[in-house]
């Protein structure tokens, strides 16, 4: 059985750190990438970062260099180092994983809460 675990969330307050981890485990084919998502209460699902198998990243444009994504999507394992978080990165971060089919898998999301 196919399953991404996410480790990590938390309560923090403004300007502190946090770092993601996520491992994809149950299924040994290639991975095309491994990243993260995150949805606010009552706004869409969105891009934080994603990580390909060569090592290409995108982010979403909120980053501004505040977050950055690493791991090694081979080995099925990634990372979100978040720097100077806001209380506007209050959301449930996803991970995610991409097959060479195109299809993403998910994991159940972790809280983060940035609140003083």
């Amino acid at each position: 059985q196919v399953q991404l675990v996410e480790s990590g969330g938390g309560l923090v307050q403004p300007g502190e750190s946090l770092r993601l981890s996520c491992t994809f485990s149950g299924a040994s084919f290639r991975l095309y990438l491994m990243g993260w998502y995150r949805q606010a209460p009552g706004k869409e699902r969105e891009l934080v970062a994603t990580l390909t198998r060569r090592g290409v990243i995108e982010s979403g444009g909120f980053v501004n260099g505040r977050f950055t994504i690493s791991g090694d999507v081979a080995e099925y394992t990634v990372h979100l180092q978040m720097n100077n978080l806001r209380p506007e990165d209050t959301a449930v971060y996803y991970c995610t994983a991409q097959d060479y089919t195109e299809y993403y898998y998910w994991g159940q999301g972790t809280q983060i809460t940035v609140s003083a």
